[in-house]
């Protein structure tokens, strides 16, 4: 690479371990390794099934499709998505997630979906997965410090189509993480890097993807202000009393009654890039 070109991937990297040492290196997986946390998370989903109809509706798929989703988190996609399909393999790494996802598939009875716990890194292509796949999709799961190795994986184990979908500009979490970092960590709060950087490496592969933008709004309900303290203290690596004497005073102020719930409403822009390999690829 030219001395005076930018290595986008290299931006990501700095970027992303930025975020993971200001985070004090909680690690997404680690975050969802709680099964209670998990299904919480997979009640939100099922709240707002609008929103995943739409990204499935935005998929080429057939009923001879093989998919693979990584980051398959309790089943967002995967669930709703497997009775249209052939196969799904379902990439997920932490535990809680994955046994919420597991039961799902007993509960739905999805006798073609195959699971993979594993960071999306440390799978093998011939070891682990039954490719190729007409269809690879990672939804909101591209916190891998190389992203340009991850993503050139997908493309390895794509026959046709990759998917991805990440953020443009600040999610309102960041807003909350900034205004908390300080007090509870002594320290800056570094976001992830955003869908500009994983375009221009893109480009700099020689792959131009189309590319969407949605606003998105999304919720937490909880019963209680403990029931909220205890969702956002892995998030926010609560060790002590006094970081959950500082998280409780900022929820109590930005939490919404609504009837007998209090409410986090938040908001991202959505973006999806996606494109279909090209022969020889």
């Amino acid at each position: 690479m030219d001395e005076n070109t930018i290595d986008w991937n290299k931006v990501w990297k700095n970027q992303m371990l930025k975020n993971i040492e200001s985070k004090c290196a909680v690690e997404c997986a680690r975050v969802w390794n709680n099964k209670e946390r998990a299904t919480q998370y997979w009640n939100a989903v099922q709240n707002n099934k609008e929103q995943t109809q739409k990204t499935i509706e935005g998929l080429v798929l057939t009923p001879d499709s093989r998919i693979l989703d990584i980051g398959a988190g309790p089943g967002t996609l995967t669930i709703p998505i497997s009775p249209q399909v052939t196969h799904v393999t379902a990439v997920e790494p932490s535990e809680g997630m994955m046994g919420v996802l597991q039961d799902n598939i007993a509960e739905y009875e999805a006798d073609n979906i195959t699971c993979v716990q594993k960071q999306w890194e440390d799978v093998e292509i011939e070891a682990d997965l039954d490719g190729p796949y007409d269809v690879v999709i990672a939804s909101y799961s591209l916190g891998m410090p190389d992203i340009r190795e991850s993503i050139q994986k997908m493309i390895d184990a794509s026959s046709r189509y990759v998917y991805l979908y990440w953020f443009a500009g600040p999610p309102s979490w960041d807003t909350n993480y900034k205004a908390l970092w300080p007090s509870l960590h002594e320290g800056d709060y570094h976001p992830s890097p955003n869908c500009d950087v994983i375009y221009n490496m893109l480009y700099q592969m020689g792959i131009y993807p189309h590319m969407q933008v949605s606003p998105v709004n999304h919720f937490n309900r909880f019963q209680s202000i403990e029931e909220a303290v205890e969702h956002f203290r892995s998030f926010y690596n609560i060790t002590t009393d006094h970081q959950e004497s500082v998280l409780r005073d900022y929820l109590e102020a930005v939490l919404e009654k609504d009837n007998d719930s209090l409410v986090m409403n938040g908001s991202y822009t959505s973006v999806k890039m996606w494109w279909e390999k090209q022969t020889g690829e």
